[in-house]
C-alpha cells in the first residue's frame, strides 16, 4: 500500500485496519458489512455459547466442549471488540481512538487468531480422548482442561507482542495515524519473526487439525466401536473438519497478506488486503452456523434449552395467575371451584329426565324423588304431651 506519507515516516503498514483510503464507497459500504457480520455473527457464537453452558449445568460437558466453548468466545471477542475497530477506521479515515487503543488493536486479534489455531489443534486431541475412553469419568478432567486453557491463553497473548513494540501514533497533517514503524536496528530480529510467526501459530497448527480429521474421518467406524457413548460421536468429526477447513481457507488471505507486507518489498493492494479482513471476520460468523446446522449435541442442546426456557416461563405465568389466598394464607379459589363443580353434579344427577313427556328417574334416586311425591303433612298427629297443649288453651 503506498500512500504520499512523509518521508520521515519510515512505517511499514498501517496498524488497526487501512487509513487514507481514497475512495468514497470504502467509507459508508465497507463499515457497513463489517456491522452487517458483526452483529449477525455475535449473536450466533452468544447462543452456541448459551447451548454449551445449558449442556455444563446439566451435567453433560466434555473437555471437547470446553474447547469448543474457548473457539466461540474467540469468535465472539473478534467480532465483538475488533471489527467494530476496523468498521470505524475505514468510516473515519483516520485513527481516532486513542494512543492504547493503536497499540493493541493489532495485537489483541492475532491473539485471538492465534488461540483459534491453538484450541482446533488441542481439540483434535481432546475428541481423541473422547472417543477412545472406555469409561465416562474419563470424559471430562477439569484439571487438564484448565491447564490446556491457560497454556492455550499464554501463548496466544505471547507470540504477537513484538508487533506491539514498533506500533505507534503518529501526527500527519491535522490528522493522526496509526503506523507500524520499525526502526533499521531491528530488521534482522523481525525479519526472523515474520518468518517463523505465521508458520508456529497458523500453519503447523491447521495442518495438524486437518490431517487429524481426514485421518479419524476415514476410520470413523473403528472408533466408534471403542467409543463410550456412540452416540455421542455423531457427526462431531465432520463437523469439525469443516470448521477447521473453514478457518483455513477463510483465513489463508489475512495470513498471506501479512506475510506480504512485513516481508515483501511491494506492498500488496488495498483491495486485497480488505477483502482478507472481511474474510477474517466472516470466518467467526460462519462456525456457529457450522454447529447450529450439523453438530448434534448443539441442535439437541438448543432443544433442550429452548424447553427449559418455555417451562420457565409457563411455570411463572402459572403462579402469576394463580387462585388467591385468604387472610390465612391459605388457598380458596380450588376448594370453591371443587365444591361448586361439586353441587352442580348432585343436583344434575338428582334431578330425573324426562322422555317422551314423562320423568323418568334413575334406579338410585327413584325412591327418593317417590317419597317426596308421596309424602303430604298430616295435621292429625299424636301428640306425645297433650296436657301441655291444654294448659296453653287453659289460659
Amino acid at each position: 500500500m503506498n500512500f504520499d506519507l512523509p518521508k520521515n515516516m519510515s512505517f511499514l503498514d498501517f496498524a488497526g485496519g487501512a487509513q487514507l483510503l481514497p475512495e468514497e464507497n470504502t467509507k459508508t459500504v465497507l463499515p457497513a458489512i463489517l456491522v452487517g457480520i458483526s452483529v449477525t455473527g455475535g449473536l450466533g457464537n452468544l447462543l452456541v455459547l448459551l447451548i454449551l453452558t445449558h449442556d455444563f449445568t446439566t451435567g453433560r460437558g466434555s473437555e471437547f466442549k470446553a474447547l469448543l466453548v474457548t473457539l466461540n468466545s474467540t469468535d465472539l471477542l473478534i467480532l465483538v471488540l475488533c471489527a467494530p475497530v476496523r468498521a470505524m477506521t475505514y468510516y473515519r479515515q483516520t485513527w481516532t481512538l486513542g494512543t492504547f487503543v493503536c497499540r493493541t488493536a493489532d495485537w489483541f486479534q492475532h491473539s485471538c487468531l492465534v488461540a483459534k489455531s491453538l484450541v482446533l489443534a488441542a481439540s483434535s486431541n481432546a475428541r481423541h480422548t473422547f472417543v477412545t475412553s472406555t469409561s465416562k469419568s474419563d470424559l471430562f478432567n477439569t484439571t487438564k482442561v484448565y491447564g490446556a486453557l491457560v497454556l492455550i491463553l499464554m501463548a496466544s497473548m505471547s507470540f504477537p507482542i513484538p508487533q506491539v513494540m514498533f506500533v505507534s501514533l503518529k501526527p500527519y497533517g491535522d490528522i493522526d495515524l496509526c503506523v507500524y514503524d520499525m526502526p533499521i536496528c531491528a530488521s534482522d530480529f523481525m525479519n526472523v519473526f515474520n518468518k517463523i510467526y505465521p508458520t508456529a501459530t497458523f500453519v503447523i497448527p491447521i495442518f495438524f487439525s486437518l490431517a487429524f480429521y481426514t485421518r479419524a474421518l476415514r476410520n470413523t467406524k473403528s472408533t466408534m466401536n471403542h467409543a463410550a457413548s456412540p452416540q455421542l460421536q455423531t457427526k462431531a468429526i465432520p463437523v469439525m473438519l469443516c470448521v477447521s477447513g473453514a478457518n483455513a481457507f477463510m483465513l489463508l488471505p489475512e495470513w498471506g497478506t501479512w506475510t506480504w507486507i512485513k516481508l515483501g518489498n511491494v506492498k500488496p493492494p488495498v483491495g486485497l488486503v480488505i477483502f482478507a479482513q472481511v474474510f477474517l471476520y466472516a470466518c467467526s460468523a460462519l462456525s456457529p452456523i457450522i454447529f447450529l446446522s450439523i453438530y448434534d449435541d448443539v441442535r439437541q442442546g438448543l432443544a433442550a434449552l429452548w424447553r427449559f426456557l418455555t417451562c420457565r416461563t409457563s411455570k411463572h405465568i402459572a403462579l402469576g395467575r394463580g387462585p388467591k389466598a385468604d387472610g390465612n394464607g391459605s388457598e380458596t379459589g380450588p376448594m370453591v371451584i371443587n365444591s361448586a363443580l361439586e353441587l352442580e353434579r348432585a343436583s344434575s344427577s338428582a334431578r330425573p329426565e324426562v322422555v317422551d313427556g314423562t320423568a323418568k328417574t334413575f334406579p338410585d334416586v327413584a325412591l327418593f324423588w317417590t317419597e317426596r311425591r308421596n309424602t303430604a303433612v298430616e295435621e292429625d298427629q299424636d301428640d306425645p304431651v297433650p296436657w301441655e297443649r291444654e294448659e296453653k288453651y287453659n289460659q
